[in-house]
């Protein structure tokens, strides 16, 4: 007689490994034992480790393996140990059912007793599967009622690990007086430089062993709880840096502009390339003269053409002190067009409001809101109310658009860094040091497209 081909499938979720001795080594065990004893062959096993039941089928890598073994009709039987090792999800049980059926392939548990073949025995099955599905669903709702209630008590959750800075202590995150000073330092030094590399070159070469690995270093000029938010909410731990110099790291994005030999160029990162967008980058570039003697400038291009000549076609290359002379030379005109833009939209405030446009576009919106009542009592009818609707909004897009303008008060600072003989201080700083300053106040610089020259750059302002 031809021996029954027989398939051995067990699965743990991580929580449950030694519960009940339905680890996997004690399924696989059961499995093996069963199958001997009732002289099926078996012609393969399939382990779904740390895998919950209700996971989609397409997460258990083992299942769909097997399933792909069963549509090839090389598995006559599937052995479980119980039903809950096998799914917990109805849906995907029928599903599964309707290919075993397709391919003559039956399955059985070998701790409790069902039977697929009668009305009855498939009744008692999508019970029972309810009744797993809805105890593992509510173990869910409690472990994320759990979760919501630690996020509001500012706690950290279980299996949390604490960054570089911080510890657990009391399950909150608080900072961590070994190593506050090197993350304090490392932060210090990045708003100095402006430069993610040299900030991490700086805190290993400073601190050895105790700095962190340089991957570390990285990510936490990525890492939100270093100004205070973690699991969604702000305020959850003790800042490092305010929201807004996170920003500001992350707007600079100084992690990808390398530059050869550490040379610290001025302006890589800031430049925009007319064609594809990215930031130009720095290098070397080396001329030699009839004389014989060898001249090496500074030069920007676009990085996409560094790393391929066939990803960006724009061929333009800038050397390093064109762009310092044109912003020196347009600095005062642009801060000007900047006051005139404040004094313009000041003047326009003025004749076009009467009123507080905070305190108008608070009245339109009641207005609005009583529009949605009048009409909701059915008081007017749809193409009224339409009309009402739209003409509210309109006036409330534009008062809207209206109080947008540059923002004096973040200005200010820029007004401050540019006054008095500002340009003879900035001789005398050095390369690493001018990059910290323009990083500091620009937010990008803009080539033409078809001229190939300078011509433009916005501030940055905070």
């Amino acid at each position: 007689m031809k021996k029954i081909r027989c398939a051995l499938y067990d699965r743990v979720s991580t929580d449950i490994q030694v519960k009940d001795g339905l680890s996997l080594d004690a399924q696989r065990a059961a499995l093996v034992d069963h199958a001997q004893s009732h002289g099926y062959e078996i012609v393969g096993f399939y382990t779904d480790e740390g895998i919950t039941a209700r996971k989609n089928m397409q997460n258990r890598k083992e299942l769909v393996r097997l399933l792909n073994d069963v549509k090839a009709d090389k598995i006559d039987l599937i052995l479980v140990t119980k039903l809950d090792r096998w799914f917990r999800n109805i849906k995907d049980y029928h599903n599964t059912q309707a290919i075993l059926e397709a391919h003559n392939c039956n399955w059985k548990t070998i701790f409790e007793q069902y039977d697929t073949s009668t009305s009855n025995g498939r009744f008692a099955i999508n019970i029972m599967l309810s009744v797993n599905e809805n105890e593992c669903d509510r173990d869910s709702e409690r472990i994320r009622e759990v979760f919501a209630y630690k996020r509001r008590k500012n706690e950290i959750l279980s299996g949390s690990h604490a960054s570089f800075g911080y510890k657990a202590e009391n399950k909150k995150f608080v900072k961590d007086e070994k190593t506050r000073h090197i993350v304090e330092d490392l932060f210090s030094h990045y708003f100095t430089t402006h430069s993610k590399r040299a900030t991490a070159t700086y805190i290993i070469e400073k601190y050895a062993e105790s700095a962190p690995p340089a991957t570390t270093i990285h990510y936490m000029f990525k890492n939100p709880v270093y100004y205070g938010h973690a699991y969604g909410k702000d305020n959850f731990c003790e800042p490092y840096i305010t929201k807004e110099q996170f920003d500001s790291i992350k707007e600079i994005g100084s992690l990808k502009t390398f530059s050869g030999k550490n040379e610290p160029y001025i302006f890589s990162s800031l430049i925009k390339c007319p064609v594809c967008g990215h930031n130009f980058a720095g290098y070397q570039h080396k001329t030699k003269k009839p004389s014989g003697k060898v001249y090496i400038s500074p030069v920007y291009l676009c990085k996409q053409k560094q790393r391929s000549r066939t990803l960006c076609t724009c061929g333009i290359n800038i050397y390093e002190s064109t762009v310092e002379k044109y912003i020196l030379a347009n600095v005062d005109q642009k801060l000007q067009e900047l006051a005139d833009a404040q004094m313009s939209f000041r003047l326009m405030l003025q004749k076009e409001l009467k009123a507080d446009p905070a305190k108008e576009i608070e009245k339109l919106k009641k207005e609005l809101s009583r529009l949605n009542l009048i009409f909701q009592k059915g008081r007017i009818e749809e193409a009224e109310y339409d009309m009402q609707y739209d003409l509210l909004s309109e006036k409330i897009g534009k008062l809207e658009d209206l109080t947008k303008s540059p923002d004096e008060r973040a200005c200010q600072p820029l007004f401050a860094a540019f006054s008095g003989n500002w340009q003879a201080a900035y001789e005398k700083l050095d390369k690493e040091h001018k990059r910290a300053f323009w990083h500091d106040k620009i937010k990008g610089i803009y080539i033409n497209p078809e001229t190939h020259k300078l011509c433009g750059f916005d501030f940055l302002i905070k």
